[in-house]
């Protein structure tokens, strides 16, 4: 996280100084780096210390801070768009420094993954950090099953796969590991290839070519609707360890591509009688667009890719599935302004289908991982079946024992050698 800072710093202040274009575009590859390894790095992080029944809401929690930051961001652009000169832009960019040296102060207050020093052979560090996160002694049983539940998840992996080469991970071993790469790398495809950044990005445009505002008005309203992200990501905060991972997304998907479809439907009208206001009400389902995309899509595949990935291969694991973040952010983003120009209303049904698609292949694919504790995720994969359907079942269980996941499967596989052995 501070090496990742320092990128950001050092990127910012090549791009602030830029008097060229290469000078800007080598600034802005170096913060690119920075941003990576950040969005890499945080979400495992936080995944790795925080309870099961609460971890969803608090990595929720640091994406809720994507939608203040792109509201921040937003509304001093507009402000500094009134500003004459290089400082109009130069100032902007410089800005981010503030919250990236804001950042490397909060680290020092922070401690070490205690999995990574688990995996790492440091185990009295590990105890150290879980005593002073949960407030707890040693001999405490919350800390003292945390830290074998941690060891047995290392013993499972290490045997399964004991390659530390970057390549292993992609081999089908007894815990699914590639498998479960794919399932990280598809769900944050789905972050992105529903369309978001058509709206973040290039929403003034859209309301000045498709709904025919003049840009003053576009880029307030822009404004307005890029809020609805910020407010929309409150809800998962608070209320995503009850709300589930794949309910939240079977009808975000569902929403997101039902606003698509009203977008297109009504744009299309535009140039017939009536067409002001069919394209006056597309930009209600902009605003609905960006509420519902905060409240699901934009949380889930954070919190999901962490706690979808075995230990061993957490680090590698999320690095792969967030590149599939940005891949997909950067190709949206260089296909919008060709695709709007092109296909005008034609375009929102291509994000329509994109995420009508998702809805299925989550249901089908991605295993319900709330309130799961990491360690017992391994236990979705490892015992055969559709992971899917066991998930379910291991959440049957757990409400019916009280227990964690891998107590309760410990109980049921005690009950069918039990039955083995007095049928003998």
């Amino acid at each position: 996280m501070w090496f990742a800072m320092g990128l950001v710093i050092v990127g910012a202040v090549l791009q602030t100084t830029a008097y060229s274009v290469p000078h800007l575009v080598v600034g802005r590859i170096i913060t690119g780096f920075g941003t990576g390894i950040k969005t890499s790095t945080v979400p495992m992080y936080q995944s790795e210390l925080c309870e099961p029944e609460a971890r969803g809401r608090l990595v929720s929690s640091e994406v809720l801070f994507v939608g203040v930051g792109i509201t921040i961001a937003y509304w001093f652009d507009f402000g500094m768009s009134f500003v004459g000169g290089a400082v109009a832009w130069r100032l902007p960019v410089a800005f981010q420094i503030v919250f990236a040296l804001g950042v490397i102060v909060l680290v020092f207050a922070l401690p070490e993954s205690p999995r990574w020093l688990l995996l790492k052979g440091r185990d009295q560090e590990a105890v150290n950090v879980l005593c002073q996160v949960y407030d707890k002694k040693p001999s405490d049983p919350f800390v003292v099953s945390e830290t074998t539940s941690i060891k047995q998840a290392i013993e499972l992996e290490v045997s399964a796969n004991n390659n530390d080469s970057f390549l292993s991970i992609f081999r089908k071993d007894s815990i699914r590991t590639r498998y479960r790469i794919l399932l990280a790398w598809g769900v944050q495809f789905m972050n992105q290839a529903g369309g978001i950044n058509l709206v973040v990005y290039y929403i003034p445009s859209v309301l000045v070519q498709n709904v025919g505002l003049s840009a003053h008005t576009a880029q307030i309203l822009g404004g307005c609707i890029n809020m609805m992200f910020m407010f929309g990501s409150l809800l998962p905060s608070f209320a995503l360890d009850r709300m589930g991972r794949r309910k939240t997304m079977l009808w975000g998907c569902s929403g997101l591509s039902i606003c698509m479809l009203m977008v297109a439907a009504l744009l299309s009208r535009v140039g017939y009688p009536n067409g002001h206001a069919c394209a006056s009400a597309a930009v209600a389902f902009f605003f609905l667009y960006m509420l519902i995309f905060g409240m699901s899509v934009n949380c889930v595949p954070w919190v999901y890719v962490p706690e979808i990935l075995p230990l061993e291969a957490r680090t590698r694991g999320t690095a792969i599935g967030i590149s599939s973040n940005w891949l997909w952010n950067f190709t949206v983003v260089m296909i919008t302004p060709v695709i709007i120009n092109r296909l005008q209303w034609k375009a929102y049904l291509i994000f329509m289908v994109t995420n009508l698609l998702f809805v299925p292949a989550f249901y089908f694919f991605f295993p319900e991982t709330s309130n799961f504790k990491l360690e017992d995720v391994d236990l979705i994969f490892s015992q055969g079946g559709n992971p899917v359907s066991v998930a379910r079942q291991m959440s049957k269980d757990m409400k019916t024992n009280g227990g964690t996941a891998r107590s309760s499967t410990s109980t049921r596989t005690d009950k069918e050698q039990s039955v083995t052995v007095e049928s003998a």
